[in-house]
């Protein structure tokens, strides 16, 4: 049974959820419910915070229904632009869930709040400039206050980060891989929709391309991980056939590709993992034993799916997004009818209940190394062994996203002691040795599908 850590005298709940009446913040929310108070959960109490009290309250009838609102969980009023408002959510709590997107017009003023005050933060963010930004302002006021700041807590990016890691311990010595790429494939009985807030993170991602590029200009040099062998040749053909998985697959701008990356940079420079402020001795063990069986390897996300006419609306999307959100009437266009210029992809209302209930995800990790790792610094060396794990579940944006944030959360209370004190971190490097499990007894599993060798 998991047992919370002692409450400090302040901290009135043990999770706000903000920005909770949004199309995500309201399943968070319904998802927080099935762990409050039972018996082997640390969340023992909770509050929802946002703009608007009154459509607070009707999130909480929502995600309660059919039974009653617990008649404990406190409804308070709080604003990303009101800074003394979201000082007092985190003098408040020991977790702040964030779940105001986008994250680069709405997430620094939370960062920064809990950056101060050593509250906890956690959100669903799939926007690369925003964390790697935050990871420059931040990282060292929240190393000093005892404030854990984990970005990509959603579908962005714990599918990817978990499934590549669980690819990356399969390769059992001497095999080593040298690559492994992603392939995500969403399927539904009714039509496939997506989250808005991920189509409008895309648009600004891209406007602000030249932003990022900038920033990691900036950045201080750090050491990158050794992977053996020759890197992956570039190039290639836009479209590409997967006869093992059946798929058609097209090269996904996306956040996995950049966190996975980020979480091997700090592996390298922590080849144990990150230590906990009063870690137990039996954790220590299994940290140590988890992060030497990850090995690191060259890692990109493709979209795949069965119809190639998918691929091709997809690549119909990039482009429109590519060419009109560098202006601003472009991305005005683009934010005002989503649905048109993604092909009825995205859309600006919810998704119904018969929609969720339909609609999975599988994420295929397909690896490429070499049997033994003499054999990747020989000359003119190719890979010569190839497995295949996946990563399956349900509906990625309303439903995976808030089982993967409250699983995240739910080890925070947990395991507090077992964490690293404070700093701005990848989901992957925090809750690496814990997170697999819980996902697995919540409806996302993992599966080794084949170990074969290549042909010569």
């Amino acid at each position: 049974m998991e047992t919370s850590q002692p409450h400090k005298p302040h901290h009135l709940y043990d999770i706000i959820i903000f920005g909770a009446s949004g199309f995500t913040g309201k399943y968070v929310v319904r998802e927080a419910l099935k762990f409050l108070s039972t018996p082997s959960s640390p969340l023992k109490n909770l509050a929802i915070a946002g703009r608007s009290h009154e459509k607070l309250v009707k999130t909480l009838q929502w995600a309660a229904h059919p039974s009653s609102p617990p008649p404990d969980i406190t409804v308070i009023t709080a604003d990303t632009t009101d800074t003394p408002s979201l000082l007092s959510l985190c003098s408040q709590t020991r977790v702040l869930l964030n779940c105001v997107g986008p994250f680069r017009i709405h997430g620094e003023p939370v960062v920064a709040a809990c950056a101060a005050s050593g509250c906890d933060y956690l959100d669903i963010c799939g926007e690369p400039e925003f964390m790697e930004r935050m990871e420059a302002k931040y990282h060292e006021r929240a190393m000093k206050t005892g404030s854990l700041v984990v970005s990509a807590c959603g579908f962005d990016s714990i599918p990817a980060e978990l499934g590549f890691m669980f690819n990356s311990r399969q390769w059992v010595a001497p095999a080593v891989p040298n690559r492994i790429d992603a392939y995500v494939s969403v399927e539904s009985d009714e039509r496939i929709f997506a989250n808005f807030a991920t189509y409008e993170s895309a648009v600004l991602g891209v406007a602000n391309m030249d932003k990022l590029q900038e920033l990691r200009r900036s950045r201080p040099w750090r050491p990158r991980p050794a992977i053996p062998g020759p890197r992956p040749p570039k190039g290639g053909p836009m479209i590409e056939q997967q006869e093992k998985i059946g798929l058609s697959a097209v090269k996904l701008p996306s956040a996995d590709a950049v966190v996975v990356r980020r979480t091997l940079v700090t592996l390298t420079e922590n080849s144990h993992g990150l230590p906990g402020i009063n870690e137990s001795d039996q954790h220590t063990e299994k940290r140590k034993a988890f992060w030497s069986s990850v090995k690191p390897a060259h890692f990109g996300v493709k979209l795949g799916s069965k119809s190639l006419l998918d691929i091709y609306q997809f690549i119909g999307v990039g482009l429109l997004i590519g060419l009109l959100s560098r202006i601003s009437f472009g991305r005005w266009l683009l934010l005002t009818f989503p649905s048109l210029f993604s092909f009825g992809w995205f859309r600006k209302t919810g998704p119904s209940e018969d929609e969720l209930r339909s609609a999975t995800f599988k994420m295929w990790f397909v690896g490429h190394g070499f049997s033994d790792s003499s054999l990747a610094s020989e000359k003119n060396s190719k890979p010569d062994m190839q497995i295949i794990t996946r990563v399956m579940g349900p509906e990625i944006g309303y439903v995976t996203t808030p089982i993967a944030l409250l699983q995240c959360a739910l080890i925070v209370l947990s395991q507090r002691e077992n964490l690293t004190k404070g700093g701005v971190f990848t989901p992957g490097i925090v809750f690496g040795p814990d997170l697999q499990e819980r996902l697995q007894e919540n409806g996302i599993s993992f599966d080794l599908i084949s170990k074969s060798a290549l042909p010569a």
